[in-house]
C-alpha cells in the first residue's frame, strides 16, 4: 500500500482476521495506546520502526514489519519500557500481550491490511 491514512481495517494473513486501527498521522502515532486499558484487535503504526511503553497501562506484543508487511520480529513489552528500533522496520503492529501468538503472527509471516 503506497499511502496510509488514519482509520480502521482488517489484518489478514495470520491464522484469523483481526480488526485493526491504522495510526498514520503524527498525532495518532504519538497517542498510540496511551490512556487505554486495552485494545480489541491491533494498532498499526505507520511509518514506525520502534515504540515505547512509557505511560501504558498494560503489556503489549509488538510486531516489527517490513515495507511489504512481512514480520521481522515480535516482542512482548511491559509498561515503562523502551523498545529497540529495528532498522528495516517500516511499520509496527501492537496488540495486547499474547494476542499475536494466538493469531499466528510470527517472524516471517506476511500480513495484509484491508482498509475499510
Amino acid at each position: 500500500m503506497g499511502s496510509w491514512a488514519d482509520g480502521r481495517g482488517v489484518l489478514e494473513g495470520a491464522d484469523v482476521e483481526v480488526p485493526v486501527e491504522v495510526a498514520a498521522s503524527y498525532r495518532a502515532r504519538t497517542r498510540g495506546l496511551l490512556g487505554r486499558d486495552g485494545i480489541v484487535g491491533a494498532l498499526l503504526l505507520t511509518p514506525a520502526s520502534g515504540v515505547h511503553t512509557f505511560g501504558m497501562r498494560f503489556a503489549i506484543d509488538v510486531a516489527y514489519l517490513s515495507r511489504d508487511l512481512t514480520v521481522l520480529d515480535v516482542r512482548t513489552m511491559r509498561p515503562g519500557r523502551l523498545g529497540r528500533p529495528r532498522l528495516r522496520a517500516r511499520h509496527v503492529l501492537e496488540a495486547e500481550a499474547g494476542a499475536l501468538a494466538r493469531w499466528g503472527v510470527r517472524r516471517g509471516v506476511a500480513v495484509r491490511v484491508r482498509v475499510r
